[in-house]
């Protein structure tokens, strides 16, 4: 036997599943010859065969960055968004060098400018 003949013999042996189009003519071919008060019975069993399809057909989802652990990257990114503007702010943008946004001094003193009274 040949690769040739052996690839047929495979591809005769699997069953083709119908197309979407097809299922779909199937159906109406379906309702059209059953009686109408077996209609709503039909239709759950039908939802029913749907839902095994679905769940047959997927894979559960494994989850490799756990979503607890993507709240935390997260603010841990804002974290450092908010250090890095006030850097350049400060030290870019402003006169002051860009360490100095870290020391509690500064902010002290811009506390004390804020809520200056006179």
């Amino acid at each position: 036997m040949s690769i040739n003949q052996e690839d047929r013999a495979m591809s005769e042996k699997k069953p083709k599943r119908p197309s979407k189009f097809q299922r779909f003519l199937n159906r109406m071919k379906e309702k059209k010859d059953r009686p109408v008060e077996a209609e709503g019975k039909m239709r759950k069993s039908q939802k029913q065969k749907q839902k095994q399809e679905r769940k047959m057909g997927k894979r559960p989802r494994l989850r490799i960055f756990p979503i607890w652990l993507r709240i935390i990257v997260v603010l841990l990114f804002c974290a450092i968004a908010l250090v890095a503007g006030l850097m350049i702010g400060y030290g870019v943008i402003g006169d002051g060098t860009p360490v100095d946004v870290l020391k509690k001094e500064t902010w002290q003193h811009i506390i004390d400018i804020v809520t200056k009274t006179e």
